[in-house]
């Protein structure tokens, strides 16, 4: 099973976020993952399309969009243009989900969806065949540098196991509190795509602490 390491530029420092952003490019890392939130749907407020476009023009790498906004809808078409190549809308905050996801598809993107800590992994199994992506959030979201919560654990082997039953190609990501401590136990769940932002950012090696995430799947699965 492929690892993907996305770094989240949530944790990153904005008034170098170039050389931050080449930091993980050099360092080896899959995606570069960009949290959005709009103070209503998670208390907290971050940045938009622009923000996108510039970190675009920064790398190659695919940019993974994790929307953390209510009527994601109203931001799926500026998203797509200002580069992002994965959008990732909330079950909570999605009442027409397949249809949100057909038309992130039309869009060029990968679709995904992501569940927080409280909502059940079998309320997204009528949408699995239309995902490319589903994201189990392993902190409530809105903030960074949270602990990561023991208890999705058993979420995240329930999402592989629909995964599975379905014979879909999808990625299963996880995102809070991921580090060298918590990655191995959600490689074990079932997970691929692991969100890491404190753990890269605050490290004075960007490329030893990716290489390190990547070990610790393999060495301990």
């Amino acid at each position: 099973m492929t690892i993907r390491i996305a770094p989240s530029i949530l944790a990153a420092d904005f008034g170098h976020l170039a050389e931050e952003i080449a930091r993980c490019d050099a360092g080896g890392a899959d995606w570069i993952h960009v949290d959005v939130m709009d103070g209503c749907f998670v208390p907290n407020l971050t940045y938009g399309a622009k923000v996108i476009e510039t970190v675009r023009r920064l790398t190659s790498l695919p940019l993974d969009v994790h929307l953390m906004v209510v009527e994601p809808e109203k931001y799926l078409e500026s998203f797509a243009a200002a580069g992002a190549g994965v959008l990732t809308v909330h079950q909570e905050a999605a009442p027409h989900l397949h249809r949100q996801l057909q038309r992130i598809r039309e869009l060029g993107c990968r679709a995904g969806v992501a569940l927080n800590p409280g909502t059940p992994v079998e309320s997204i199994r009528d949408v699995v065949p239309d995902l490319d992506l589903l994201l189990v959030m392993t902190v409530n979201p809105g903030f960074g540098a949270q602990r990561f919560l023991d208890s999705t654990l058993g979420k995240v082997a329930r999402a592989r196991q629909m995964l599975d039953a379905a014979g879909t190609g999808a990625s299963l990501e996880v995102d809070g509190g991921i580090a060298r401590e918590t990655i191995a136990s959600c490689w074990r769940a079932g997970a691929d795509t692991f969100v890491a932002g404190n753990a890269i950012f605050t490290s004075s090696d960007a490329a030893a602490e990716i290489s390190a995430l990547r070990t610790a799947c393999t060495h301990r699965a």
